[in-house]
């Protein structure tokens, strides 16, 4: 294995990147198109992201954390970030679309080394869980300095039981006391083979969490995917941005595709820290701690004689009676019920929702924007009511088409609408009517959120 001797800097600078650009869709209803897992609160009282951010603070400093996620997520990503206490302002890079992880990957470490000569990355998905951070903490020191050294680091995760919905690492030679060289990628195998993986005792599950060196996985990228790395190269604008057209055009390749597979660089850190991708609804029941019962109950739950389920309620009562091994999830506008084993299934039931042109693959009754959010409460052919929430020091531009009128319920917080040249103050308690072809700038000039309900109609007759 070659590995560059170069100046080994020991005082480089370590950056975790966050990868948060999937979609989730194992995880329907929860998880929505617009609303993926990595915004989700599962687990307490954070999102993933945030659970993910904070696990990395006592390695990583908060300053040296960049988000890589979609368009649709830009805003929302900045205000779990906030949200938390990192500073979000130039440390999310956005992409137009998703090209899976070595674009991903490719477009973070370029971006960092505009303003650093080197650095260590450590790379994360953003909606992964671990349940012992010391351990995992020992890990990624490990990790880091092996990276500072030359070489592409993966987290190998000790496999408990013969899984075949990951794909594997084969480790060869003893690279140091924590780290073995990598023989080879596998995909997910079945069965039988995952069986004959785990008694091996050197296969390991691929975490997709990786560190190395800014410089060297660059010169990978040269060398083992040119088109990647000269396409990517010269589309990047001088702000930092990628037009969509172009981002569409780089090839849809994986990491481990891309270099991983491929570098002779690459070894692997044998762990056990806890680790669940969370990528079905039968790997999160099997992550969070059981009742007496075996169950894991999160809502309004009644359940009788119910054991070894998975129920997880939003605003409804959920009732059960005499039920093993489900899972029942319940939002504002779908419900989920399906055998434990089989429930990563759900990903066939979004694609049946997209094929059959319904948005509940996609959004939720409550749908976020950089100014706050706007739910839906009740809709008829021709009226919609719904409740706004603006943040605080947030612009919400309200309009009216050619047949609707709209009625402005304020309920709590402080409004300046401006009409035209005419701004007027609203609190709670107050109306206002909205007619025809109107546009009204509403802004929060509290410092707690607006809230009001509108009711908006349509005149069909004209």
């Amino acid at each position: 294995m070659k590995v560059p001797d170069g100046d080994r800097n020991r005082n480089l600078n370590a950056y975790a990147v966050l990868l948060a650009g999937g979609t989730g869709t194992r995880l329907w209803p929860v998880s929505r198109e617009r609303y993926p897992k990595q915004l989700v609160k599962f687990i307490g009282n954070d999102s993933l992201v945030q659970s993910t951010l904070k696990r990395l603070t006592p390695t990583m400093g908060k300053e040296h954390v960049r988000i890589v996620c979609g368009k649709e997520h830009y805003h929302e990503i900045r205000r779990h970030m906030e949200d938390i206490g990192f500073p979000a302002e130039n440390k999310v890079i956005c992409e137009p679309c998703g090209r899976n992880t070595a674009p991903a990957i490719l477009l973070a470490v370029l971006q960092i080394l505009k303003t650093e000569k080197d650095a260590v990355l450590g790379i994360f998905p953003a909606d992964h869980v671990i349940k012992d951070n010391d351990d995992f903490h020992r890990k990624l020191a490990v990790a880091l300095n092996l990276a500072e050294t030359g070489y592409l680091v993966t987290f190998g995760i000790k496999p408990n039981f013969p899984e075949t919905g990951y794909g594997y690492i084969e480790g060869a030679d003893r690279i140091s006391e924590d780290a073995l060289s990598i023989k080879r990628f596998v995909e997910k195998p079945d069965k039988k083979t995952a069986e004959n993986y785990v008694a091996a005792g050197n296969f390991f599950w691929n975490s997709g969490m990786f560190a190395f060196r800014a410089s060297v996985i660059l010169e990978e990228f040269k060398q083992l995917t040119p088109e990647l790395y000269q396409k990517m190269d010269g589309i990047i604008l001088e702000d930092g941005s990628v037009a969509l057209e172009d981002y569409e055009a780089l090839p849809d390749i994986s990491i481990d595709y891309a270099v991983m597979e491929k570098t002779d660089k690459g070894v692997v850190v044998p762990s056990d820290f806890g680790w669940s991708d969370i990528g079905s609804w039968k790997s999160l029941y099997d992550f969070l701690i059981k009742d007496e019962n075996g169950n894991v109950l999160d809502g309004d739950i009644i359940a009788k004689d119910t054991e070894d389920c998975f129920i997880l309620g939003n605003k409804r009562l959920i009732a059960t009676n005499h039920l093993k091994n489900l899972v029942v999830v319940e939002t504002p506008d779908s419900v989920f019920v399906s055998d434990m084993k089989n429930s990563r299934d759900v990903k066939a039931i979004v694609t049946t929702l997209k094929e059959r042109g319904r948005q509940e693959f996609r959004t939720h009754k409550t749908d976020y924007h950089p100014w706050g959010t706007i739910t839906l409460l009740e809709q008829e052919s021709d009226s919609r009511v719904e409740r706004v929430l603006v943040y605080p020091g947030s612009v919400f531009q309200n309009r009216t088409g050619s047949r609707s009128r709209k009625q402005l319920s304020f309920i709590s917080g402080r409004a300046s609408i401006k009409d035209g040249q005419e701004q007027t103050d609203y609190r709670k308690g107050d109306f206002l009517q909205m007619p025809e072809r109107r546009t009204l700038e509403i802004e929060n000039t509290g410092d707690r959120i607006l809230v009001f309900i509108q009711v908006e109609t349509v005149n069909e007759s004209v």
